[in-house]
């Protein structure tokens, strides 16, 4: 996993800032703050984002591709445009279906 920071106050297109890599998941920080983060993902078809039970709700919105989301054992296939909220204290899994890109967002406040 490569992981490279976004430069302020320039604009950019989320599509165009993170490439595929083959057999690879790429994440591009856009935020990071000890209150939560943004990052944009890149997954090649066939590779999966294996996440351990996390503490905080994940918001996860999907901007290119299609890619099956796995939460508690439940499973929703999301495609381009479509959004889901990972529940905190859940397992979840990402499958990529195909060449799929998202944009991750994790708020830690509001769990003190």
């Amino acid at each position: 996993m490569e992981n490279t920071a976004v430069e302020n106050s320039k604009a950019f297109i989320i599509v165009e800032i993170i490439e595929y890599v083959p057999n690879a998941v790429v994440i591009k920080t856009i935020i990071k703050k000890t209150t939560g983060n943004v990052t944009a993902v890149s997954v090649d078809k066939g590779e999966n984002i294996t996440e351990k039970i996390s503490s905080f709700d994940r918001f996860i919105q999907l901007i290119e591709g299609r890619a099956e989301i796995i939460i508690d054992n439940s499973s929703q296939t999301l495609e381009t445009g479509q959004s889901i909220i990972i529940p905190a204290n859940s397992q979840n899994t990402i499958k990529a279906n195909e060449r799929s890109k998202m944009i991750s967002t994790i708020i830690k406040s509001g769990y003190e």
